[in-house]
């Protein structure tokens, strides 16, 4: 029986575990076409083939300034980018006292990663007249409730709230839609047992806007 909608296609990126992988397995059983994006090529093999549905890994890292166009140009146009990747929650770190390594890795993935795969994606999206960006970003980089401690994460995930506006302005009235989700404290490595379960396994830490 044929449908007479397109199937859609996502691209998920940081997804071989935690939130990224349950994104993939609930798309795929929608009837999606889905890329789960990884830096590590086996871990993503391996984390596609674990799921009963059209999931292909794709090798991806999204600090590597020429990966998402490379990604773009091997796979093509996708409908839904969900830039999932994320790193740090320095919960052992201060402003004051911050280790400038894991401050700029922090904002390498969380902040410029989601940037330049939008740059890479969003002009096909906007060229078709359709498309749905979703950064998955994080109550920590809530302005309102932020204050001391754990400086990298939040402040990236307050950038990449920024970013998300910014963006979504960009693209008014382009049939592309932008925004940033949280989806709250999730058990995966970077949150720890603390939160709730993730069915994906272990991977991330909440993140939304």
């Amino acid at each position: 029986m044929t449908s007479e909608f397109p199937r859609r296609v996502a691209l998920v990126t940081g997804a071989n575990r935690g939130i990224g992988l349950e994104v993939c397995r609930q798309l795929g059983a929608r009837g999606w076409r889905v890329f789960l994006g990884a830096r590590d090529t086996e871990k993503g093999d391996a984390a596609a083939r674990s799921l009963v549905c059209d999931v292909s890994a794709a090798a991806l890292d999204v600090d590597d300034p020429d990966a998402p166009f490379r990604l773009a140009a091997a796979i093509g146009p996708v409908d839904v980018l969900i830039n999932n990747a994320g790193v740090h929650y320095d919960t052992w770190e201060t402003a004051l006292g911050a280790d400038w390594r894991i401050v700029r890795e922090a904002f390498e993935t969380n902040l410029f990663g989601a940037w330049r795969m939008a740059q890479a994606f969003a002009p096909e999206m906007r060229a078709r007249g359709w498309g749905r960006i979703v950064n998955v970003s994080s109550g920590a980089g809530s302005l309102a409730s932020m204050g001391a401690g754990t400086p990298a994460y939040p402040t990236s995930k307050a950038a990449l709230n920024a970013l998300t506006r910014v963006l979504a302005g960009e693209l008014s009235g382009t049939g592309v839609l932008v925004n940033a989700v949280c989806p709250g404290w999730v058990a995966t490595d970077m949150g720890g047992a603390g939160g709730r379960p993730s069915r994906g396994g272990r991977g991330e830490r909440a993140v939304g806007g």
